[in-house]
This record gives C-alpha cells, sequence and structure tokens, in this order.
C-alpha cells in the first residue's frame, strides 16, 4: 500500500510539472521595424491592433536586437541559439530557395530541445535556413545557390525542419520572391507544377516583381499565402490544445513581393506596405483569437518580433512623406548596422507569469530564444548547444540580468560586417552602416563620422555623434572582447568550441578589423 502511495504521489508530481509547461508561440515578421507598430510608435500610420495587444498584456522591450540586419542569419540565430557566422556557409548574405541545409541536424535547435521535454513541436511558414533536394545533377552539390534546373521537384527534401525537431512543417522554402512558388508540407513539395523560365512568365502566372523564374505550382497564389498559413497555424494549435506545445510561425510579410490580398488592400491608407502590415497583424490576431477561443492563452508564452528592420522596398520616401518612419527614431534600415536594421519590435505575453502593460529595457538578441526556453522549464543546455544565447526569463520576471555590463551581442549586416553592443557603448566598423542599402536620415549628417564609429547608446541611440576620438581605450576593449568570442567559439560561459577563424581555406574577410587580436 505505501509503494502504491508513493507511485501515486509521484505520478501526481510528474502531472503537476507537465501541467505547468507553458505553451509557447514565436511569431517572426519579415522585415518590420519598430516604427511600423503603433505599441512603439504612436506617430505610426499603420494599425497594428493585435500586436499592441501583445505589448499592452504583457512585455514590450526597447532593446532588442537580431543578430544580422537579413533573415537567413537571424533565423539561424533564433532556433540554434548561435551566430550565423560561425557556420563556414554563411558570413554574410542570405540563402536561396534551393540552397543546402545550413542547420546540421545534429544540432541543438529549439525545436528539438522541447520536444525532448515533451512538447510537440510546428514550424509554419517562411523557413529560408536550407534544405536538401534531390538533384539531378550531382556536380551542384553543396553549391550555396542551386538553379530550379537542376532539381527533381517530386522526390523527398531532406534536412529541412522537420530533421531539426519539428514534427510538423507547412511554408515555403524562402522568401515570397524566390523559387519554388510552392508550399511544402513535410518533405513534399505540394501540388501540379510548371516551370516559369523567365520574368515574362513570371508575370503571366500573376505573380508580383520581384519574383524568380523556376517551378510553381499552378494553384498557389502569393496574396493568398498569409491567409494560409493563419488557417495551418490555428488548426495545428486546435489538434494539439491539450499540449505542451511550440509553435514557431515565420510570416513572409511585410517582405517584398508586398503582396497584402484584396481584403487588405489599400485599407491603412499609407501604401502597400502599410497595407501588408496590417494583414501581418491581422495573422497575429488570428493565433490570439485561437487561444481565447480554446481557453489556453493564460498558460501560454506568446512573442512577436522580426527578424530584421523594414526593407528600402517598403517605400521609405514615400511613407516620410506622410509622415510615417518605419525605423522609427533610428538611422538605417533592413541590411545594416545602424539600429533601424536589427533593434526590432519585441513583444511578449504570458498571462500565468509576465505582468501586463511592463516595460523592459534590457540589452537582448534574438539569439537568446533557446536559453530562455531551458530556463523556464529548469533545465541546463548542453555545453555545444546555444553558445550565443542568454536567457531574458530575469526580464520578464522583472528582475536584472546578471549580465547587464559584460554582455556583448554582435550584429552582421548584409555584407558580413560587424558591429558590436556592450553596456552603453557600440561600436560600428565603418560609416556607412555594413551595407549599401542606405540610411533615411542621412540628412541630417552624424557629427565626427570616421571610418570606425562609437557611439553612447544610453545619451545616443539615435547615432548623431561619433565618440570614437575620445574613448579609443572602449574601442579597443571592444576589439579585443570580439576576438575573444570569435575565438572560443562562444559568448556564453563553457569550454571553448570550434572557430574557423584561422582556416586559411575560409574567406572572413571581416575579421581583418580585430585580426591583431586573433594572433
Amino acid at each position: 500500500m505505501q509503494l502504491k502511495s508513493g507511485f501515486i504521489l509521484l505520478f501526481l508530481a510528474a502531472s503537476t510539472i507537465y501541467a505547468a509547461k507553458p505553451n509557447i508561440i514565436y511569431i517572426l515578421a519579415d522585415d518590420m521595424g519598430q516604427g511600423d507598430v503603433m505599441a512603439y510608435n504612436v506617430d505610426s500610420k499603420i494599425p497594428t491592433p493585435n500586436i499592441d495587444r501583445i505589448a499592452r498584456e504583457g512585455m514590450k522591450f526597447m532593446d532588442t536586437h537580431t543578430s544580422s540586419g537579413v533573415c537567413t542569419p537571424t533565423r539561424y540565430g533564433i532556433l540554434t541559439g548561435r551566430y550565423s557566422w560561425r557556420t563556414s556557409m554563411l558570413k554574410q548574405g542570405v540563402l536561396s530557395g534551393h540552397s543546402p541545409h545550413l542547420i546540421e541536424p545534429t544540432r541543438e535547435t529549439v525545436a528539438s530541445f522541447l520536444k525532448k521535454q515533451g512538447y510537440a513541436t510546428a514550424c509554419v511558414g517562411k523557413w529560408h535556413l536550407g534544405m536538401d533536394w534531390t538533384l539531378t545533377d550531382k556536380s551542384k552539390a553543396g553549391s550555396n545557390r542551386i538553379s530550379y534546373k537542376y532539381v527533381d521537384p517530386k522526390a523527398p527534401i531532406s534536412n529541412g525542419p522537420n530533421a531539426n525537431g519539428f514534427d510538423y512543417y507547412f511554408g515555403i522554402s524562402a522568401s515570397l520572391n524566390m523559387d519554388p512558388h510552392a508550399y511544402i508540407e513535410n518533405d513534399r513539395l505540394l501540388g501540379e507544377l510548371e516551370i516559369l523560365k523567365d520574368l515574362k512568365a513570371c508575370d503571366a502566372r500573376g505573380l508580383t516583381q520581384p519574383s524568380k523564374p523556376g517551378y510553381a505550382a499552378t494553384d498557389y497564389v502569393q496574396q493568398e499565402v498569409l491567409r494560409t498559413f493563419a488557417e495551418k497555424t490555428c488548426n495545428w494549435i486546435k489538434e494539439n490544445k491539450d499540449g505542451p506545445f511550440f509553435v514557431y510561425f515565420p510570416l513572409p510579410s511585410p517582405h517584398s513581393p508586398i503582396v497584402p490580398s484584396d481584403r487588405f488592400l489599400n485599407k491603412s491608407g499609407l501604401n502597400d506596405h502599410g497595407d501588408f502590415c496590417m494583414e501581418t497583424d491581422w495573422v497575429v490576431g488570428e493565433v490570439l483569437k485561437t487561444l481565447d477561443e480554446l481557453g489556453i492563452a493564460d498558460n501560454t508564452l506568446i512573442v512577436f518580433t522580426a527578424d530584421n528592420g523594414t526593407s528600402p522596398k517598403a517605400g521609405f520616401p514615400v511613407m516620410a512623406k506622410q509622415g510615417h518612419h518605419s525605423s522609427w527614431i533610428y538611422r538605417g534600415m533592413k541590411g545594416t548596422n545602424w539600429e533601424g536594421g536589427h533593434r526590432v519590435p519585441f513583444v511578449v505575453r504570458w498571462p500565468e507569469q509576465v505582468k501586463a502593460g511592463t516595460v523592459s529595457d534590457a540589452l537582448a538578441c534574438t539569439t537568446d530564444f533557446l536559453a530562455t526556453c531551458a530556463d523556464i522549464l529548469g533545465t541546463k543546455l548542453d555545453d555545444t548547444a546555444g553558445e550565443d544565447s542568454f536567457s531574458f526569463l530575469p526580464a520578464l520576471q522583472g528582475k536584472a540580468a546578471g549580465n547587464v555590463d559584460t554582455r556583448l551581442v554582435i550584429h552582421h549586416s548584409d555584407k558580413g560586417i560587424y558591429s558590436i553592443r556592450k553596456g552603453k557603448w557600440k561600436v560600428m566598423f565603418d560609416d556607412f552602416g555594413g551595407s549599401s542599402r542606405g540610411d533615411p536620415r542621412k540628412d541630417q549628417p552624424i557629427k565626427n563620422a570616421a571610418p570606425l564609429q562609437l557611439f553612447n547608446m544610453e545619451t545616443d541611440a539615435v547615432e548623431n555623434m561619433n565618440v570614437a576620438a575620445e574613448h579609443p581605450e572602449v574601442i579597443e576593449m571592444m576589439k579585443k572582447d570580439l576576438a575573444d568570442i570569435i575565438k572560443k567559439g562562444r559568448s556564453t560561459p563553457g569550454p571553448n568550441l570550434p572557430s574557423d577563424y584561422n582556416d586559411p581555406n575560409v574567406k572572413w574577410n571581416q575579421l581583418n578589423v580585430v585580426r591583431d587580436y586573433l594572433k
């Protein structure tokens, strides 16, 4: 009888722990700056009531950054807790629709980690992290840019989301402008396929430019992709409502081609970017509505953020004439190391644990998601996982992180040029934001602009005054810190991990700025 009672108590304790595990939903917009969200920018011309609701009912982070100014490296960092430039394949730029896999199947991801903790896992949306297509020409294997001409579209796909911890995947391989223009479910490309050989064929097919030639499903409509993803996500949540579950929901919007559906066309009164942002917000609302209907909102942690700042395709000059600034008060845009390139909206709601209407000024990075999930579940990551991931759970709890003054966040522009943030200091290793995309505030010149720039983010987060000449010791300290993080293979505490910084076969010219400290 005593043994039976003990077993019952153990079972009840285990059941209590299981029930306490929160459902987790991570919604990632594509090219959306802080200025596009009313919860940040009160002067925004784009209504975002559902994103604002998450901020109102949860916590708004003011100083959260992506690890890169473009999407593939940021997505890699979100799922792995690791900077993408640690891979040999992605020191700069992004992948294409037929690129091979970037995340090794043996690497821990948020999904594989949570799956071990008893979570059902799903990814719905834009992957853009590579997957291995069956090639008709084996000599193309290993190339970072593979043409549709060398792909068998009907063969199974390997090393995609399912190999990285996701039980279920439904989405597109890359951006809306990239081929194949068709949905993928788990390891199969769906639909009856045709070949669009040139831009004229893309136009005739109804694909909005810029859209690349390649395979296209005959029933695939760009304007319906967001609605389809919303339906798939909400239905999967309903099927897994008893939890715990994890949904990674990377949206293809408001990235170009900017294709709002007829329901949202001209609704913002701004331009098509404003319309597409409104539809993006509607998708968020569909998820919130589903959680409410199922009665599971209280113990569901939901994050909304973006993979980088707004793209120049959005039409900055046109919007500025109407008083809308996607980068809000900051310099730069997508691709750049200016704040507008990587300081993104980041709002979190978890009613059972996070006080409503709170604001955090904690310095955070999108690489921090994996460590935060582990912290929430009281589980330690392996030494080889989440090398650049720090938990933001203390911030959610209203506590100060223990590494406020020592945390170093590294940003990477589309050209792979570095920028570093540590405490109040930010170093930029050029005077043009590491990118050719530009700065919407270029008519407001930086004082003392120079090839190497230092900004005091406590007093000058808008990057108006370069103070590098006044603090050469800070520059050298941060160069050394960057070199150490590169050499150690990690920025978190733990044993050193392999790094290819001294591999002569790896082209990594961006390291020249800290080369003296890598010897």
